[in-house]
């Protein structure tokens, strides 16, 4: 294309996309539409509409990480032996199957199988789809589609926080139901996809033979774990699982709810922020990271996060009124703005160190660490707010971002200035077919 008529930001990204990586985004605004929908109101539902306490809801939260932990260290295995894609069509089947049968449960332990089969979905997403996106898209652009991809999760999470809000009301249970069988229902296009356009893709790299290249001989994760680097990126993704996402669905909700006194439509929107302010500001954070180190953006990042929780414990002061409502949304916007940081930097870096052929465990590995995170973050949520502990809650979740800190310091020392993103690493594409 002429350089007069040449495209810009994301039309230029698209034009750059081969094929399949175009094939690959196509539906990620669709599946996660449907989990917006659902996304802000699981333990309100299991609370407020299926009775159960408020401890018992954060356990049954719990029981997704559980899941997604026990099921990710087998799943990066068979990516790297199997391929990538065989994975994801495994763990999109048992995400439809999951949420189907907890539109249903009205019962603490069906509820439980329920939330233990979406758990699968999520310990294989991680290692089984950054593999195979790293199979298909390589070099700077690599980096690149991980924050566009988390740009449109995003947005699609926001649309459906928006239908949520207004659908949702803990008077009409039904409300709840269609929800659930909409977000099971999002998972067919991505499904489609997987067996259509991507059947040819397999998403593993062939091993190289055994030599004195450390990358070459077989490693098991125990072996991967001693690498420092990795040990550091590692503790990093339990403790940004444990105060960010691992408490989204749990300590957020809850605490607006219960702490805040804002209405549930009030929770819905405040994803809506979350996302425009991610879709507004991701190809700026994207441009301004590029070229930095990428440490330094995950140290700001971590820092924003402390802010936004400290002005959401302030509603807490401020209970039930308009004060409230605006402290809940600018919390959402402020951890928003630290995503685009965490979604540029972290996955490029432990993709820079991982060698083709043991993609999948590397991946398996550190999403193991966000399901441990996931774990304990809403068991404490829901231990701490149901004793009253709104205070010693957000407390904890401070103390946790800054902490992350302390590991990105420990983590600048020992990686190289290519995987830390301030020069440019020439690599041959990996095998894809």
């Amino acid at each position: 294309m002429p350089a007069d008529t040449a495209r810009t930001g994301p039309l230029a990204f698209w034009d750059e996309l081969p094929r399949d990586g175009r094939w690959l985004l196509s539906t990620v605004v669709v599946q996660f539409f449907g989990r917006g929908l659902t996304l802000p109101f699981t333990i309100i539902y299991l609370h407020e509409v299926r009775g159960f306490s408020l401890s018992l809801a954060g356990t049954l939260m719990g029981l997704i990480a559980i899941t997604g932990l026990v099921v990710t260290w087998p799943a990066g295995v068979l990516v790297d032996r199997l391929g990538a894609r065989v994975v994801v069509v495994g763990g999109l089947l048992a995400a439809m199957g999951g949420l189907g049968l907890l539109a249903f449960a009205t019962e603490p332990w069906v509820a439980a199988v329920a939330l233990c089969l979406f758990g699968i979905q999520l310990g294989i997403a991680w290692p089984a789809v950054n593999a195979l996106v790293a199979t298909v898209v390589t070099g700077d652009l690599r980096q690149r589609y991980y924050g566009v991809s988390f740009a449109l999760l995003n947005l699609g999470i926001g649309v459906g926080g928006v239908v949520g809000g207004l659908l949702m009301d803990v008077e009409r249970p039904t409300t709840f139901v269609v929800a659930f069988v909409v977000n099971a229902a999002c998972f067919v296009p991505a499904l489609l996809v997987q067996l259509g356009p991507l059947r040819h893709l397999h998403g593993r790299a062939t091993r190289p033979e055994a030599s004195s290249d450390d990358g070459a001989r077989p490693a098991g994760y125990l072996t991967i774990l001693r690498t420092p680097a990795v040990w550091w990126l590692t503790v990093l993704a339990l403790l940004a699982s444990f105060v960010g996402y691992g408490q989204m669905e749990a300590g957020f909700p809850a605490f607006a709810r219960q702490a805040s006194q804002v209405s549930t439509r009030v929770v819905g929107f405040a994803f809506v922020v979350n996302t425009v302010v991610i879709v507004a500001f991701q190809f700026w954070v994207m441009g301004r990271a590029r070229g930095r180190r990428r440490t330094r953006v995950l140290m700001v990042m971590a820092l924003v996060w402390a802010a936004s929780w400290a002005v959401l414990g302030a509603t807490g002061l401020v209970a039930g009124t308009a004060a409230a409502v605006a402290g809940v949304l600018v919390f959402h916007a402020l951890f928003g703005f630290g995503e685009t940081m965490l979604q540029s930097a972290m996955p490029a870096v432990l993709n820079d160190l991982a060698p083709d052929h043991l993609r999948g465990r590397y991946n398996a590995l550190q999403s193991g660490a966000f399901q441990v995170g996931s774990i304990v973050g809403p068991v404490a949520a829901g231990f701490l707010l149901d004793h009253g502990q709104s205070g010693a809650f957000v407390a904890v979740v401070v103390a946790g971002c800054l902490a992350c800190v302390v590991v990105l310091v420990a983590l600048e020392r020992i990686v190289t200035p290519e995987v830390n993103g301030v020069s440019e690493r020439r690599s041959a594409p990996a095998e894809t077919r």
